[in-house]
């Protein structure tokens, strides 16, 4: 079965935007949970713009559904890993200066640096996924790092959809659904988890859900923004309908 992991990290944006105590992270996870999520994704940055240490800390300690923690591949984030022990930690690339993450991980370019890191994170019991680029040459550099999952970057998809207007039969949109659904493909002949996320909303996750083998979605600005009209639960009851809904279709 399909499952849905809501990121809570634009909780927090609006939190420190303020630098107050609410909105509280750790209650719109709960709120997440209620609503149907299989899990919660917090990207802990190095420059705490969003999600601070003790959001973490709090979200091990009271949410009850599994902990996916995204972190740049530094000692700092290692150590911190190592000692909440997320559920997965799933490693991305960081700039300082991007509004979110802008691309895949170079796991090719780094596979010594990342396969240490991920066996000191799978010693300490957690589960190391990379945030790729649709590109079969990263998912054997990931394997060969010794990741367990690999969650496709879905980014360029999401942006021909909005840029050709919503047509999921466009050629430019196919073209990119191609790429994300063959990395799946190249992941599940590996021996890893196939997840996928980035860019998804209500109006183009429907297709992603639908490809092949795909284990988890991501999403978070999508379900925070309807959040604040309806409320997290229903925006997240309404986003895991469409995803199961779409994957059932898959073998009908």
């Amino acid at each position: 079965m399909i499952e849905l992991g809501v990121n809570v990290d634009h909780v927090a944006t609006v939190r420190q935007a303020r630098r107050t105590y609410e909105p509280d992270p750790v209650w719109a996870a709960v709120e997440a949970h209620l609503g149907g999520a299989d899990g919660i994704t917090v990207h802990l940055r190095e420059d705490r713009r969003h999600i601070q240490d003790e959001d973490v800390r709090r979200l091990r300690e009271l949410t009850h559904i599994k902990l996916n923690l995204e972190m740049a591949a530094t000692e700092e984030m290692v150590a911190i890993a190592r000692r909440i022990r997320p559920e997965m930690a799933m490693l991305v690339p960081e700039g300082r200066h991007e509004i979110t993450t802008e691309g895949g991980l170079d796991v090719a370019a780094q596979e010594a640096k990342l396969k240490d890191t991920v066996a000191r994170l799978a010693d300490a019991g957690i589960r190391v996924s990379m945030f790729i680029d649709p590109d079969v040459r990263q998912v054997e550099a990931a394997a060969r790092a010794g990741a367990s999952v690999c969650e496709v970057h879905t980014g360029p998809y999401a942006h021909a959809f909005h840029a050709r207007g919503r047509d999921e039969e466009s050629p430019a949109v196919r073209a990119d659904l191609e790429k994300v659904q063959r990395a799946g493909e190249a992941i599940r002949a590996l021996g890893m988890r196939f997840n996928a996320g980035h860019a998804l909303t209500y109006f183009n996750v429907e297709p992603v859900a639908r490809l092949p083998g795909v284990r988890e979605l991501h999403i978070g600005h999508a379900i925070v923004s309807r959040a604040l009209f309806v409320g997290m639960r229903e925006a997240v009851r309404e986003m895991k309908r469409l995803i199961v809904e779409a994957a059932r279709s898959r073998s009908a």
